[in-house]
């Protein structure tokens, strides 16, 4: 037996990109789904159920050409606050930051109350990002003043 053999396989690097990495292995898809990212025309690279010293398993999306607005970023936190953003240039890290939650976030969000005024009358969402006493990130909405939970995140 040859224990020389490759064990690994190297992904190419990205010309220009972003690499998003640090996503937990269960919000990798959601985190595709979210930037719409499986009707780009860019060249995407994915790994899921990655083995990670800091988080035992994780995802990774390289996209190349692909930097992301404030408002994307706030979708990844929300979905993925463990998530690191990488942005490439020419081969070269020029950037690299962990995602962090906003205070508030504005038209990402659809509010879960059907009675809420942004749900009746088509006025933008705007929901204000706090924790619960168990230091859980929940939604509360500006206007109508429900809070939700991830689980009832629906993205617009």
């Amino acid at each position: 037996m040859d224990n020389n053999k490759r064990k690994e396989l190297k992904v190419s690097a990205i010309r220009n990109g972003t690499v998003i990495d640090h996503i937990p292995s269960d919000k990798a898809f959601q985190v595709i789904k979210i930037l719409n990212l499986e009707n780009s025309s860019n060249q995407i690279y994915f790994g899921n159920s990655l083995e990670s010293k800091k988080f035992g398993k994780k995802g990774i999306i390289k996209i190349s050409d692909k930097y992301f607005k404030d408002e994307e970023i706030n979708k990844i936190a929300l979905v993925a606050p463990s998530a690191t953003l990488i942005e490439i240039t020419d081969y070269e890290v020029t950037k690299k930051e962990n995602v962090h939650l906003p205070d508030y976030v504005e038209k990402i969000v659809k509010c879960f109350n059907p009675k809420c005024v942004t749900n009746i009358q088509g006025i933008t969402t705007k929901f204000n990002v706090v924790q619960d006493h168990k230091g859980t990130m929940k939604l509360a909405c500006h206007y109508c003043e429900k809070t939700m939970g991830k689980e009832s995140i629906e993205f617009l």
